[in-house]
C-alpha cells in the first residue's frame, strides 16, 4: 500500500541525509567506533526501506502475496527500523551503552518481516 512506499521513501531519505550529517556534521563529534555504529544504523535503515518500497509495491499492484502477510512486513520493518537504527544513532550520539540491549529488538523484527515477504509470495505461488 502507499503507507509502505512513504514510509519507505522517508526511511530512505533520512538514511542518505543522517549519513551525510555524520560526514559532515559530527565529525568531530563521534569518535572511529561510534562512527561504526552510526554507519550501522544507516546502511540497515536504507537496506530496510528498500524493503519497504517492495512490500508497498507488491500491496499496491496486486503483483502477488499474501496482503496480511505483506501489511506484517510492512509493520514489522518499520518497527524494526525504529528500535534498531533508531537505538544505534542515540547510542552512537550519547555512549549510553544500554541502549545496545534495544537493538536485537529491532533485529528480531526485521527477521519477522523478512520471514513474513518470503511467505507471502511463496503463498502466491502455490
Amino acid at each position: 500500500m502507499k503507507k509502505f512506499i512513504v514510509t519507505g521513501a522517508i526511511h530512505a531519505f533520512l538514511a542518505v541525509a543522517l549519513g551525510a550529517f555524520a560526514a559532515h556534521g559530527l565529525k568531530d563529534v563521534l569518535d572511529v567506533y561510534s562512527t561504526g555504529i552510526w554507519n550501522t544504523a544507516v546502511q540497515y535503515q536504507m537496506f530496510h526501506a528498500g524493503g519497504l518500497l517492495a512490500v508497498g509495491i507488491l500491496m499496491s499492484r496486486k503483483l502477488m502475496g499474501d496482503v496480511k502477510l505483506l501489511n506484517a512486513a510492512g509493520w514489522c520493518m518499520n518497527i524494526g527500523i525504529l528500535l534498531f537504527a533508531g537505538s544505534l544513532y542515540t547510542l552512537a550520539v550519547t555512549g549510553i551503552g544500554k541502549l545496545g540491549a534495544i537493538t536485537p529488538f529491532g533485529g528480531v523484527f526485521f527477521l519477522i518481516s523478512w520471514v513474513c515477504l518470503i511467505v507471502a509470495v511463496v503463498k502466491e505461488g502455490k
